[in-house]
């Protein structure tokens, strides 16, 4: 049986981060599994096929939510990478760390040691990024971090739209503060992807003392009494040869917020009644496994556009996607080089707030619904989505049966907390006030959805039901914490097990204001600090 210093459940975003950083120490082994296949899809590399790999079998989960209330008895897709990279390959390249208050009142809960000052190092350490305060920005990291390299007239737009409704620009939304609207700084390098794989985990491939498994399914954390001695995992497909890899030193869960809390409940760590009721055997009770999942509930508000030939519906048809692909091909620049969203405003739902809570993110482009989340519609228009930045409404994901090939059972329980309904709303309202604004009359504009016809809260709300997607964040299900519901210490050790740690967005105890692969990658380098201090 093969043994190992270090097992790393995951090559996704804190996954990768960890396998270089491990074994930057030539004495030290790591071995890496990791569910998909090595990520060659030539629909990751390139910007705009995050659309395609969003829907895409062979490097996504492809999770879908359960039905509820708040989603109007829909399904809501929930994808998640599974490939090297994980989520970062197939993302919309949006590089958003969040706000200093995020992680302060991470630490306020009694994490110490995850305060802004504690995590602004290694989000720098994980950046190479131009321009910017240099106490704030990294230089020299893996990860370059870019401005968009052209202007568009739409998207100018909406910037000028914004201000003129009260919204200042902002250069910088991380760095001194957040607040403000502006195009998007992007993990994006000479028109290509520069996912946590590209950056971390690449280079280190190389290495003797690292081994990366593809297509390695996990399926049991082995355990010694309370202490986790290895992992047993299926090679290839749901027939394939089960295996097992031991480790000298820890286990290491980077599997993402969907499959970290499902293998600790398939090996029997987790809520005693759920395990029991499956028929597994409990070998650790902890309640908090799987629950506190929190994510970004967004509804698109979708516009038409009656000037013609400015939206990406527009440009990318026919002959103009020919056009497209040519000058993709030529310049790395262009349509096929757009991020999910290129505009994007951090506002206030109230004054006399000290941050923004609400997040604004624009689309020259309309989208419509579809059975696996949005696509691109025929009619020439654009999308803008409005949310709450930190939701309070918490679900769960639990698995449905002891077999680990099982997709588990996400429950979102969307708007479950009145405020989240309220500052939903407030969002949407803002959004169609922008929409209406001088900067953006000349391009013809009138509203899809809503609709002019949905004006009372209640209105909205129902539509909000109908229509309202997740914007890919979910976090907390294997919460960071003292307290009864979490799962693991502010050294990111399983609470009662020795040797097994989780290092990814389901430690969070709250959601972040914004996207989530930063904080998850920047949570990926403060693991791997702390291991090899705790080695030391």
């Amino acid at each position: 049986m093969e043994s190992f210093d270090y097992v790393i459940v995951g090559a996704g975003s804190a996954g990768s981060v960890l396998a270089n950083r491990l074994s930057e120490d030539e004495k030290t082994t790591v071995c890496v599994l990791e569910a998909g296949p090595r990520d060659w899809h030539p629909f990751i590399h390139i910007p705009a096929g995050f659309m395609y790999t969003l829907v895409n079998p062979r490097v996504n989960w492809l999770y879908t939510s359960e039905a509820s209330e708040w989603t109007g008895g829909r399904r809501i897709a929930a994808p998640r990478g599974k490939t090297l990279g994980g989520s970062s390959s197939i993302n919309g390249h949006i590089y958003n760390r969040g706000q200093r208050l995020d992680f302060d009142g991470w630490a306020q809960r009694g994490n110490h040691g995850w305060g802004y000052a504690d995590v602004l190092p290694y989000f720098r350490r994980t950046e190479r990024r131009m321009g910017g305060d240099d106490l704030f920005r990294g230089r020299d990291g893996q990860l370059p971090i870019t401005d968009l390299d052209w202007r568009d007239p739409l998207c100018d737009a909406f910037i000028e739209g914004a201000v003129q409704m009260g919204i200042p620009r902002n250069r910088d939304y991380n760095g001194t503060m957040q607040a403000g609207v502006s195009y998007v700084q992007r993990v994006i390098q000479n028109g290509r992807r520069k996912s946590a794989a590209r950056g971390y985990l690449h280079p280190a491939m190389s290495r003797k003392n690292l081994t990366v498994r593809t297509h390695a399914h996990a399926t049991r954390i082995v355990l010694d009494g309370k202490r986790a001695v290895g992992i047993r995992y299926r090679k290839g497909g749901r027939d394939g040869a089960t295996m097992e890899v031991r480790t000298a030193k820890e286990v290491i869960l980077c599997g993402g917020t969907v499959n970290s809390p499902q293998l600790l409940q398939v090996s029997g760590i987790g809520p005693a009644p759920l395990l029991q009721s499956l028929g597994i055997a409990v070998k650790h009770a902890l309640a908090g496994v799987g629950e506190n999942l929190r994510d970004h509930y967004a509804p698109r508000t979708r516009w038409a556009v009656g000037a013609k030939g400015i939206t990406y519906n527009d440009r990318g048809r026919g002959l103009g996607l020919v056009r497209q692909a040519l000058h993709y091909a030529i310049s790395g620049k262009g349509l096929l080089a757009m991020v999910g969203a290129p505009i994007r405003a951090f506002v206030r739902s109230r004054e006399g707030l000290d941050a923004p809570d609400l997040l604004l993110g624009w689309v020259p482009m309309l989208t419509e619904p579809g059975p696996r989340g949005p696509r691109i519609a025929r009619q020439s228009g654009m999308t803008c989505y409005a949310h709450p930045m930190r939701p309070e409404s918490r679900g769960r994901i639990h698995i449905v049966s002891s077999d680990p090939g099982k997709p588990p059972a996400i429950n979102f329980n969307f708007l479950s907390s009145p405020v989240d309904a309220e500052l939903t709303v407030r969002a949407i309202r803002i959004a169609c006030s922008i929409m209406r604004a001088p900067a953006l009359a000349p391009m013809q504009i009138s509203e899809i959805a809503p609709g002019p016809d949905r004006r009372s809260d209640d209105e909205i709300l129902d539509w909000v039901k109908k229509a309202a997607e997740t914007t890919y964040h979910p976090v907390g299900t294997c919460k960071m914490g003292s307290d009864a519901q979490a799962v693991v210490d502010a050294r990111l050790r399983v609470h009662g097990i020795a040797g097994l740690r989780v290092a990814d967005a389901s430690i969070m105890p709250t959601l972040t204001s914004g996207n989530t692969n930063a904080p998850s990658i920047m949570i990926g380098e403060k693991a791997a600090a702390m291991v090899l201090e705790d080695a030391a």
